[in-house]
């Protein structure tokens, strides 16, 4: 069903919606799908992105598709609270935007106690915080809540994965077209059982299916006031530790024109067969190839089975431009970066003349996660 583009008025107060969920479930497509339906509707809207790193691929993505967005770099929205309020207030101050919609870290938890309890407490006469969304990718959902077997990711960091859930107000199954109606059901049922009382929904943000009903409860509804869930901050540093975080940027050149959408899809498939082998986990591979002129191409790889994808295709040949590389999986960050500076010199050789040079790449482990507040209960 086509959304729809009735104009409405501006709001009193500056909405904030939370899009959460784990590294792959599909935020930043589900954040764009619902940009446009505020921008169609009249709406001003500021987009916020969150990383650990810098060189957001989810940044140039959204802002790609003429979207005024800012980034939290450096740390989760909940250690990096006073950056996301000054990223809202430059926002404001650009483009005063009616809606902020804010895209969390996807190994983060405990954003309802850390940044919208928070955020009503000491901006609740400029902001309302509607329902936190957490999105997940139903194969590996199914997975991780040991429905079917695959690939997985270790106890602690599973950890993360549940009390994402567990603090969402809204359970989204994107992805929803992956799944026949059997699996879905099952899906459902298996998260029922886990998380009791909350509502589930399915949709699919790529193909625009069953959108309507979700954004109009983000639009419309306010976060419901309950007390926050206990989390063990000890299990969350481990997991979000056994994590490695890899962003580079590379430059392309060559004197003939290159397929660069065919370069995305190789590459991402040679590093790919480089992680199996060292038996790492992928949680996400995201790369964008972005020319002078502006277009911009997106392939994502969400696990280790799975194919690569674009998202966005340039469409014509080129004869250079600028790759960034976002990978997370669990595995040392040494082994990524390994396997990142191995596998572009392969890839490019594949291409006539072509030229690949890294400017810059930063591998790690997110630090132990250290909230700016921790709001145990909801102001009315």
């Amino acid at each position: 069903m086509k959304p729809s583009t009735a104009s409405v008025a501006a709001p009193a107060k500056a909405r904030y919606i939370m899009i959460g969920g784990f590294l792959g479930a599909g935020k930043t497509t589900a954040v764009g799908r619902l940009a446009r339906q505020f921008t169609d509707r009249g709406l001003r809207v500021g987009l916020i992105t969150n990383d650990q790193g810098r060189e957001l691929v989810d940044t140039l993505t959204l802002r790609a598709q003429g979207f005024e967005t800012a980034e939290i770099i450096g740390g989760c929205f909940c250690c990096r609270f006073n950056s996301l309020v000054e990223a809202s207030q430059k926002l404001s101050a650009q483009t005063r935007p009616d809606v902020f919609i804010a895209e969390p870290v996807g190994s983060c938890t405990d954003l309802v106690a850390t940044v919208t309890y928070p955020l009503r407490r000491l901006y609740g006469n400029d902001f309302t915080v509607a329902p936190v969304s957490v999105l997940v990718d139903p194969v590996r959902a199914l997975r991780v809540l040991g429905v079917e077997r695959g690939g997985g990711f270790s106890e602690k960091v599973a950890y993360i994965y549940a009390k994402q859930l567990e603090e969402a107000d809204l359970i989204v199954i994107n992805k929803s077209d992956l799944l026949d109606a059997a699996r879905l059901e099952a899906l459902r049922k298996a998260l029922a059982a886990k998380f009791p009382r909350k509502e589930i929904l399915a949709v699919s943000a790529r193909n625009g299916a069953n959108l309507d009903a979700w954004f109009a409860r983000l639009a419309s509804e306010t976060q419901t006031a309950r007390t926050a869930m206990e989390v063990d901050y000890d299990i969350y540093a481990d997991g979000e530790a056994l994590m490695g975080w890899l962003n580079c940027t590379v430059q392309l050149t060559a004197a003939r024109l290159f397929d660069a959408d065919s370069l995305l899809q190789q590459l991402a498939g040679e590093i790919q067969k480089g992680l199996q082998a060292q038996q790492a986990e992928i949680a996400h591979l995201k790369m964008t190839f972005s020319t002078d002129g502006g277009h911009v191409a997106v392939a994502n790889l969400v696990r280790n089975d799975f194919v690569p994808e674009m998202s966005l295709k340039l469409g014509e040949p080129v004869k250079g431009g600028e790759l960034i590389i976002n990978l997370r999986a669990e595995a040392p960050p040494d082994v990524l970066a390994a396997t990142v500076k191995e596998s572009v010199p392969a890839v490019a050789a594949r291409f006539a003349t072509l030229q690949a040079k890294l400017d810059h790449l930063e591998h790690f482990r997110p630090g132990r996660p250290n909230p700016t507040h921790r709001d145990r209960e909801a102001v009315a």
